[in-house]
């Protein structure tokens, strides 16, 4: 499903061990998470794949080429996961309450980057937040200020 993008991002760079990333399983894990949410309604769109390049870039202060590295090895783990527990175990116990907040923010963000919200997009971030263990308040809350703040743009 996602040939299309990793194939496009290899060619922009070849994963190499870049300081920055490392073996950094947390900004790994995030960035699958954001990945899987990209793909989960079954269609990639430029506006999405956009979204997704400048939320990481800006969210980890990553540069171009950083970028495509991690969203390189984000996209074969997640292609190789069975599940997404495999990243929300991770960050769960790793991370405080407001980056876990961060994390369904920057989720919501690449959801509705194509305009409309797929049941399949809701669901996933709603079993992220309950495995990363976010209030479902904080969960709802997030949803309508990330919508507002989309259609004030």
């Amino acid at each position: 499903m996602l040939k299309t993008i990793a194939s496009l991002l290899e060619k922009l760079g070849e994963p190499a061990n870049d300081p920055k990333l490392g073996d950094n399983d947390l900004n790994i894990a995030s960035a699958a998470l954001l990945v899987h949410a990209m793909a989960v309604d079954g269609t990639i769109s430029e506006p999405e794949t956009e979204r997704l390049h400048t939320i990481i870039a800006d969210h980890l202060a990553l540069t171009p080429t950083q970028v495509n590295r991690l969203l390189i090895e984000a996209e074969r783990q997640e292609r190789e996961a069975i599940d997404i527990y495999r990243f929300t175990s991770i960050l769960r116990d790793r991370l405080t309450l407001e980056q876990k907040r961060d994390i369904i923010a920057l989720m919501w963000r690449v959801v509705f980057a194509d305009g409309k919200l797929d049941a399949l997009e809701d669901n996933l971030i709603w079993r992220t937040a309950e495995l990363l263990a976010v209030p479902t308040r904080d969960r709802m809350q997030l949803k309508q200020m990330v919508r507002a703040d989309l259609e004030a743009e």
